[in-house]
């Protein structure tokens, strides 16, 4: 909380609110990679190879949030389970990983500040809408890169 009122502070100078949602910043779910549940891990280990993701959302049949499973979950999964090895993950169904992080998801609606709240901990946050059913993803990165260019508009107009 606090830290989320510092930087509203420092790009508005007043404390105002930034005034964006998540959908000016929203990837949308068919541009980006997630998993079912229902995956096994090994298909979880190879798209998140070829990708080089560290962590993908998680959906259910219905097409709900329901995680993220990392590469840390899989490692976890592999070092205590008895008996797995890489050609056995494939027997593995990605609802048997226990999930260590909890990416907690923001709907449609919610404003930049729930997301920045959110960035500072996750990667990227998930956003679903009112049904709870995963529409796409906020990456920290263009967070990031829209509050740096807002300092930058900000620094320019304090300079004239």
């Amino acid at each position: 909380m606090l830290v989320r009122s510092k930087l509203v502070v420092v790009l508005h100078g007043n404390g105002e609110s930034l005034g964006m949602n998540v959908a000016f910043f929203l990837i949308p779910k068919k541009n980006i990679v997630f998993l079912k549940e229902g995956a096994t891990m090994r298909q979880a280990l190879e798209r998140m190879e070829y990708h080089s993701y560290s962590a993908v959302p998680l959906i259910n049949d219905e097409g709900k949030y329901v995680g993220t499973i990392t590469e840390g979950d899989l490692l976890w999964k592999l070092k205590n389970t008895p008996g797995l090895t890489f050609q056995n993950t494939e027997d593995i169904r990605l609802s048997e990983v226990k999930q260590h992080v909890q990416n907690i998801p923001v709907t449609i609606n919610a404003q930049m500040e729930d997301l920045i709240s959110r960035a500072v901990v996750q990667n990227f946050v998930p956003v679903v809408d009112d049904q709870e059913v995963f529409i796409g993803i906020v990456r920290r990165r263009e967070m990031i890169e829209y509050c740096s260019k807002l300092l930058v508009q900000r620094n320019k107009f304090n300079d004239n």
